[in-house]
C-alpha cells in the first residue's frame, strides 16, 4: 500500500507537469486569440491581488473577499491518502497564482489526520499530506521560499466526534498565510 501511495505521490505531479507544458493548441496554431479585457480576466486579478469592484461589491486584497477562491483554505483527504482530490485543484491553483504574483507572500501549509491509528503514523501521513500540497502549488508557480510544511497529525481536530463525519473534516491540509 504504501508503495502504491508513493506511486502516486510521484505520478500525479508529473501528469501535472505534463499537462500545463503542453499548452494552449490554437495558440501554437497561430489561431486568433481574444484579447484580455480588464473586466473579464480573473486570473490577473488573483495574480495582482486586487479585487475589482463587481456586482458583489468587493474591492481591495483577493485574500480579504470572502466569496473568492482565495477564501477557501482547506483541502480535505480520503482515509489514509496523502493524493489531492481533484475538487481542490482548483483553490491550489488560485492560491498559487496569488503567491507567484505576491513574492513576499509566505504560507504554512498545516497538515492533520483523523485519531485513527498511531500517533507517530498520523503525523507522518499529515506531512505527507502537507508536502503534496507544496508540491501542487509549486508545479502551479509558487516558490519553496514561499512554502513551511508541518503537521500537527491528530493533535488539532476540528471535529471532536468519533464517526466518519468528523473523521473526514480532520483529515485536512490548512492553507495560513504568515505574510501577504
Amino acid at each position: 500500500m504504501k508503495s502504491f501511495v508513493k506511486v502516486l505521490v510521484t505520478a500525479i505531479p508529473l501528469v501535472l507537469l505534463v499537462a500545463c507544458a503542453s499548452g494552449d493548441k490554437a495558440a501554437k496554431k497561430g489561431a486568433a486569440m481574444p484579447e484580455s479585457n480588464a473586466a473579464t480576466d480573473t486570473s490577473r486579478d488573483v495574480r495582482s491581488g486586487i479585487g475589482i469592484s463587481d456586482d458583489r461589491g468587493f474591492s481591495g486584497n483577493a485574500l480579504d473577499d470572502p466569496n473568492g477562491m482565495l477564501a477557501k483554505r482547506v483541502v480535505y483527504f480520503d482515509f489514509d491518502s496523502s493524493v489531492v482530490r481533484d475538487e481542490f485543484t482548483a483553490v491550489i491553483e488560485a492560491h498559487a497564482a496569488y503567491m507567484a504574483g505576491h513574492p513576499a507572500a509566505k504560507v504554512t501549509l498545516e497538515g492533520h489526520g483523523d485519531e485513527r491509528g498511531t500517533r507517530e503514523y498520523n503525523m507522518a501521513l499529515g506531512e505527507r499530506r502537507a508536502k503534496a500540497v507544496r508540491q501542487f502549488l509549486m508545479l502551479q508557480g509558487a516558490s519553496s521560499g514561499q512554502l513551511d510544511v508541518v503537521s500537527y497529525g491528530e493533535e488539532r481536530p476540528v471535529a471532536l466526534g468519533h464517526e466518519e463525519d468528523s473523521w473526514r473534516l480532520n483529515r485536512r491540509v490548512e492553507i495560513v498565510y504568515t505574510s501577504r
